[in-house]
């Protein structure tokens, strides 16, 4: 009871700029490790080779799978504010207008349900475009690369890697209210 008197209550505007900032730092901290994980990862013949730089597909990804998170955590109005938000800033960070920063983002939902069908999991979804977006089949055995399918055991590591890029809304909620 006394916790609930102790939360920091947030406007729509801080919300999203904590989760924008949020996202960001999460991104350009780990995707080094994420390309390493990729690169070493024993489903490949080859290695990959992704470049610690190569972080703008992985970008896209995160924050269309955090943007599912967050419209299934929030009722629809308050989703759609904050989402709207969220798009000016971001569009703002990568200098494009809100209207083309919005329809890349569907663009990219698209590309993942599409990759990921008949799945909605979206964790599963990120891991398969991963997958995709960065050509990772031309590494495969033979077998997977025939198929031009993910290695489920790939896909498993990927996962758990990404598990780690998705908003925690339940830990957020303790802290703050809105």
């Amino acid at each position: 009871m006394i916790r609930s008197f102790l939360k920091r209550k947030l406007t729509d505007n801080q919300l999203a700029n904590i989760f924008v900032n949020g996202l960001l730092e999460v991104i350009d901290n780990g995707f080094k490790d994420v390309a390493s994980l990729i690169n070493e990862d024993t489903a490949f013949e080859s290695t990959p080779n992704i470049s610690s730089d190569a972080h703008s597909e992985f970008t896209l990804i995160v924050i269309v799978g955090n943007l599912v998170t967050l419209e299934s955590s929030f009722d629809a109005d308050q989703a759609y504010r904050v989402e709207q938000l969220i798009y000016q800033k971001f569009a703002a960070i990568f200098s494009m207008t809100e209207t083309s920063f919005e329809n890349l983002i569907k663009d990219y939902k698209n590309f993942i349900a599409r990759v990921n069908h008949p799945s909605k999991n979206m964790l599963y979804g990120m891991s398969k475009a991963i997958f995709h977006k960065y050509n990772l089949n031309d590494f495969q055995d033979e077998y997977f690369k025939r198929m031009q399918a993910p290695n489920p055991l790939f896909l498993k590591r990927m996962d758990d890697v990404m598990s780690n890029f998705i908003w925690d809304w339940e830990v957020f909620f303790k802290k703050y209210k809105l």
